[in-house]
């Protein structure tokens, strides 16, 4: 394992992006959101995307420094196609035209078509909740077949993200952010690295057996070398069983059919979708009980007593909100492998050896 600093990791992240044709300015923005990733503890979304975005670029299926076009747009509605640019750069623009819309007319929707991948999706529902906004997003991945519908076999759907942030006065924000899978694919990538192993069952084969070994995702690799999904025989389960599968096909339908990017389908240009709404409460809230409610209600449930093997019970966004605490002081741990990936995409793109030895110095 290694542990990086945190600035230092996000200058050598900046770094390798910049070597890929990417504007400092978009280079640092995906280096800084990758990185929040990993501080937040969802290492699946963090800079271990780092030699898949590269890959996804040279491949020419995601397009650096994009500027978002609104194909659609009323006083509360907007329908944005990113043009296949890096989520990181065209995602934020189109929830500022949801935050910017909602502000005008205290509930607005927008519907973000053919974007690269946009990462964590808790940072937009962050960034919603910075302005005081509620909101809601429903998400897919258009050629992302990954995961088996309940009662299946065959990869069908994407892992179809899902994703709610409510703001709270003078404290963190309430997000509840999760794939439908039970895991994200991610994960999976995480445990082929060498990181945290996946938990039992996650995975399904093409003749119904259990497992939790990456290679039933990708197929035979290389320690060093590159994932496919394609390549493997099985697929992701879908979490809660019929419960998580039907949330799944849902995102598939708002996210990605209603958006114009597609539901997952064989042979589809990777692209996420995203149907988000935003509520302003202070709107909908006119004697200002929301926020008093939430704090009651959250003390409410983290006061519940743990069954054994518990140490609390807690609300969404806690174990995020410690983590980050923690690695912002401590540094950023990395499985060596994963390390060794990026390190070699980096080199790849022409990161001078000066610049890597830093990054751990």
């Amino acid at each position: 394992m290694v542990t990086i600093q945190l600035q230092k990791l996000i200058d050598f992240v900046a770094d390798v992006f910049a070597h890929s044709e990417s504007s400092p300015e978009e280079a640092k923005r995906i280096a800084t959101y990758l990185t929040t990733a990993n501080l937040t503890g969802h290492d699946s979304h963090g800079v271990i995307r780092v030699p898949v975005y590269i890959r996804w670029k040279k491949m020419g299926s995601v397009v650096p420094d994009q500027t978002v076009e609104v194909v659609v747009d009323t006083p509360s509605l907007a329908v944005v196609d990113g043009k296949f640019g890096y989520g990181q750069t065209v995602t934020p623009q189109a929830v500022r035209i949801g935050i910017d819309k909602c502000k005008a007319s205290g509930l607005a929707a927008v519907a973000l078509r053919n974007a690269g991948h946009i990462g964590r999706v808790g940072d937009w529902a962050e960034m919603a909740a910075a302005e005081g906004l509620v909101s809601i997003h429903f998400v897919n991945a258009a050629g992302s077949l990954l995961v088996a519908p309940f009662g299946g076999v065959q990869k069908r759907l994407s892992t179809a993200p899902y994703c709610v942030g409510i703001p709270r006065k003078g404290q963190d924000p309430i997000v509840l952010d999760f794939a439908t899978s039970i895991v994200a694919e991610g994960k999976v990538l995480v445990a082929s690295r060498g990181g945290k192993k996946l938990p039992k069952g996650a995975l399904v084969d093409h003749d119904g057996t259990l497992s939790e070994d990456p290679a039933v995702l990708y197929g035979p690799h290389d320690r060093d070398g590159p994932r496919d999904h394609t390549k493997g025989t099985g697929a992701i389960r879908a979490f809660g069983e019929h419960k998580g599968s039907g949330l799944a096909f849902i995102c598939e339908l708002l996210g990605g059919a209603l958006t114009g990017t597609g539901a997952t389908a064989p042979n589809r240009r990777f692209a996420n979708g995203m149907l988000a709404f935003y509520v302003d409460p202070k709107v909908v809230d006119t004697s200002n009980f929301f926020d008093g409610e939430i704090s009651r209600y959250a003390d409410f449930i983290r006061a519940t007593r743990p069954m054994a093997g518990i140490d609390a019970v807690l609300i969404p966004g806690d174990p995020e909100r410690k983590m980050r605490a923690e690695r912002t002081a401590n540094g950023v741990p990395l499985p060596d492998d994963t390390w060794a990936a990026i390190v070699a995409c980096a080199r790849e793109v022409g990161v001078s050896e000066r610049s890597i030895q830093q990054a751990t110095a």
